[in-house]
């Protein structure tokens, strides 16, 4: 019988994720992921469509409503959408100073994953697999993955 194979001992911890099933961690992240959002979209300066768009597709009296009172609970798809959005922002605060950080995503970008399009309607035409895709890539950029 062969012994199993043993990993050199190291500091790594790996962290466990959320539970976002749990509507406990909901309940717990949701306002603060709706102040984050609300926040980002006024420094990226965008506009009410598009911003309901990146939340998955609300109503402009939806959107009004939860701007003015963010304590709700929000569902897995939105508050992973926000997430993916906050850590977009995080990262391009790390790699730009904040006026281009806060001016990226509107900008013409030439990277093959764009062509030519902004990362904005890039994220806006692909939604949530599209934000995924630029956060990965912002992270990438920095260092982070």
């Amino acid at each position: 019988m062969q012994a199993a194979y043993a990993y050199p001992r190291s500091r790594f911890e790996p962290v466990i994720p959320v539970d976002l099933n749990a509507r406990e961690e909901r309940e717990r992240l949701s306002k603060s992921a709706l102040t984050a959002f609300f926040r980002l979209v006024e420094a990226w300066s965008v506009r009410e469509n598009d911003a309901r768009e990146l939340l998955g597709g609300l109503s402009s009296s939806s959107y009004y409503d939860w701007k003015k009172n963010p304590d709700r609970v929000l569902e897995v798809d939105r508050i992973t959408r926000i997430s993916y959005l906050v850590g977009i922002y995080k990262s391009l605060h790390i790699l730009y100073g904040d006026e281009l950080a806060d001016r990226w995503i509107t900008l013409p970008n030439k990277n093959i994953i764009f062509g030519g399009r902004t990362p904005l309607a890039y994220m806006l035409g692909g939604g949530l697999l599209a934000m995924q895709t630029v956060r990965k890539l912002v992270d990438a950029r920095r260092g982070g993955l």
